[in-house]
């Protein structure tokens, strides 16, 4: 595993040993790229953390009803591995007021065509 808080420590050490004092010899743009290095630390150290940031926020709202990872809860329906075409076909339904629904087509009424695109491709991927 790649261990980018030892390089930091080190880097911050060698600046600590040569002068006493880090942080304003650093300039900003060594600040941003070593709290980039840590982003990019626990990212790769947190697989969990690393899937959650890759669900669309769009998807979050879905959750409520169709579980977090849209299987379906009691009579509500599975999303994970819909169709991706046949859900942005009934996404228009419910928007239109063509599909039957207890609140959908209210909810779909919401969304704009790039998201219901975001959400197609999300659901559609998990299987």
């Amino acid at each position: 595993m790649l261990n980018i808080f030892g390089l930091m420590v080190r880097l911050l050490n060698s600046y600590r040993a040569t002068s006493g004092y880090v942080m304003p010899l650093l300039s900003t743009a060594t600040r941003a790229a070593a709290a980039g290095l840590a982003l990019l630390a626990i990212t790769v150290s947190s697989p969990a953390l690393a899937e959650a940031l890759s669900v669309p926020n769009v998807a979050q709202g879905c959750a409520g009803c169709h579980g977090q990872e849209g299987k379906g809860v009691g009579s509500i329906p599975a999303i994970a591995g819909y169709d991706r075409d046949a859900f942005v076909t009934h996404w228009a339904e419910f928007q239109a007021n063509e599909r039957p629904a207890t609140i959908m087509n209210r909810i779909a009424r919401g969304y704009s065509d790039t998201e219901v695109a975001a959400l197609a491709d999300y659901f559609s991927s998990l299987r």
